[in-house]
């Protein structure tokens, strides 16, 4: 830690490179919890999360010689981590991604919302889940991707096209794909709650 700040994720890097294992244990301890946090978005499952955060660590100490640096160091690593997590859904290992109806509350718009005051609120609220998880869960693999970096995650438009590697207006089509499919999809059952 030069001068009291820490160091730098392209310092860190160097140093990995040059065979300074602490370095990437100090990689690893900066960014373990997103990862495993992201992991979840996909997996739904701990278990899963843990061998997703493994894998993904291990395929960086392996690949860390093939990082560019043309792109940050923790959009490197997010894209490892959701190819890793989506290897392991396409393996059918894990379900739907979980996703608490607070964090899709700005995206779904007000119909998340109108009934949340009402008595049986809790029974209705996950019902919700369910029905939003169930949702989010059919989403094609390439809007579901999107909509969780972008939407869950709450990645900018240009960290998610750096992450997968597509362009700025892929994001935006994308996601407004997945916006609309997830509004159509709960329309109906929120309109019934009204």
């Amino acid at each position: 830690m030069p001068n009291g700040f820490p160091e730098t994720d392209a310092a860190l890097v160097e140093r990995v490179r040059a065979g300074n294992h602490s370095a990437f244990g100090e990689l690893t301890k900066r960014y373990q919890s997103r990862v495993y946090r992201l992991a979840m978005r996909f997996t739904k499952s701990p278990e899963e999360s843990l061998e997703v955060l493994q894998e993904t660590f291990l395929n960086v100490f392996r690949k860390l010689d093939t990082f560019r640096g043309d792109s940050a160091f923790s959009s490197w690593l997010y894209r490892i981590t959701v190819n890793t997590a989506l290897m392991h859904l396409r393996k059918g290992r894990a379900g739907a991604p979980e996703v608490p109806i607070e964090e899709l509350a700005p995206t779904l718009g007000p119909m998340s919302t109108d009934w949340s005051s009402r008595a049986d609120s809790t029974t209705l609220q996950e019902e919700a889940r369910s029905l939003i998880r169930k949702a989010v869960g059919e989403l094609p693999e390439k809007y579901r991707t999107v909509f969780l970096l972008r939407d869950v995650e709450d990645l900018s438009t240009e960290e998610v096209a750096d992450i997968l590697e597509i362009s700025v207006p892929t994001v935006k089509t994308r996601l407004h794909r997945a916006r609309l499919y997830l509004r159509d999809r709960l329309a109906g059952y929120y309109e019934d709650r009204r």
